[in-house]
């Protein structure tokens, strides 16, 4: 998963209930008549903010490599959001994860003169330098997901809330044990290197300090990865003989434990995801193993994205607030997918 910040300051919590997602907010983003959407699962399936054409304008769009099932569906929604406006034109990138390549891209969609520049930085502080170059060549930022290290390389940031997704993730799995005495729990993270795995484990330990009966006993780091997913977590079930919950950072890598949790016929605990892949929403609408719900990381702050840019470059604001101009930040809710609301948010799965 990409690298993000956490705010200190966010909404109250949902325990398993939908949230109103800055995405969701800019359905209104250039006021009227929104269009209607069709049921493409794992990319956006919102309504286009304004569906009347206005001043045409060239997007230039920098995403990753599609090299996992989020950063795909990110790739996705940018391009299906794109397409339901007739006065957008997208540039898109060749995707790449090589910092050196991915500015060579953006410093040629900024020769060509794109209206607005959208992109998801393989490395946030590597590619400040081409943000901080865009915007001065009077072309707009809006910045995804993995911020860069000015606020002066963009206009607007847009991004998941990591610490959320771990705060999130604890207060679920808090409000299910809360009532059992000397509970356990473990967690599978994501990259140790990355700053995001570090914030979804900062957010996890703040919500479990909220519950003096739970004590967490492992944590293992994977690597966002089917195979990794399979294989740490194989380690944590055998260090680990008894335990009621586990909280695993990402559905993609969750596909290889749920493996190594039923190679090894283990069924005595509750299993939480993170992401809000459509496999894991399957499992949890099947409601017969263990994982039994899902944090999310919207890939469909892309789309929003494109909303956002579209909005600069025409010049205007998001309809519902005051304000004549675009926020210059929106972070997204992480909220609970659980058998209670998993019909809602199905259909943005991603695969």
């Amino acid at each position: 998963m990409p690298e993000s910040r956490s705010l200190t300051s966010r909404r109250g919590l949902l325990f398993g209930t939908a949230a109103v997602s800055a995405g969701a907010f800019l359905t209104a983003c250039t006021s009227n008549e929104p269009a209607d959407s069709g049921e493409k699962t794992g990319a956006d399936t919102r309504p286009a903010a304004d569906d009347k054409p206005g001043k045409a304008v060239t997007i230039g769009y920098a995403g990753p490599q599609a090299d996992h099932g989020w950063l795909n569906a990110v790739n996705e929604n940018a391009k299906s959001r794109a397409e339901k406006y007739e006065d957008v034109t997208l540039e898109v990138t060749e995707g790449s994860n090589d910092t050196a390549a991915q500015i060579g891209q953006i410093e040629t969609l900024i020769n060509k003169k794109v209206d607005v520049l959208v992109i998801l930085p393989a490395d946030g502080k590597a590619l400040t330098q081409v943000g901080l170059k865009a915007m001065r060549a009077g072309i707009p930022v809006v910045n995804l997901d993995r911020i860069f290290n000015s606020p002066q390389a963009y206009r607007c940031y847009i991004g998941g809330d990591n610490y959320g997704m771990g705060l999130n993730a604890g207060h679920y799995i808090g409000e299910k044990l809360k009532d059992k005495e000397n509970a356990k729990v473990v967690e599978l993270a994501g990259l140790d290197n990355l700053e995001l795995t570090k914030q979804r484990t900062a957010g996890f330990d703040a919500a479990l300090k909220n519950y003096p009966n739970i004590k967490k006993v492992a944590r293992q780091a994977a690597d966002f990865t089917v195979e990794s997913g399979q294989a740490k977590m194989a380690q944590l079930l055998q260090a680990q003989s008894g335990f009621d919950a586990l909280w695993n950072h990402d559905d993609d890598q969750g596909v290889g434990a749920l493996r190594a949790i039923e190679q090894a016929g283990r069924d005595d605990f509750l299993m939480v995801g993170g992401a809000g892949a459509l496999s894991a929403m399957q499992a949890i609408e099947a409601d017969d193993g263990v994982l039994k719900a899902t944090v999310l990381y919207p890939p469909t702050m892309a789309a929003s994205a494109i909303d956002l840019a579209r909005a600069l470059g025409q010049g205007k604001g998001i309809g519902g607030l005051a304000e004549f101009e675009i926020p210059s930040s929106l972070t997204l809710y992480s909220a609970v997918v659980d058998k209670d609301n998993v019909d809602q948010y199905m259909p943005t799965g991603f695969k």
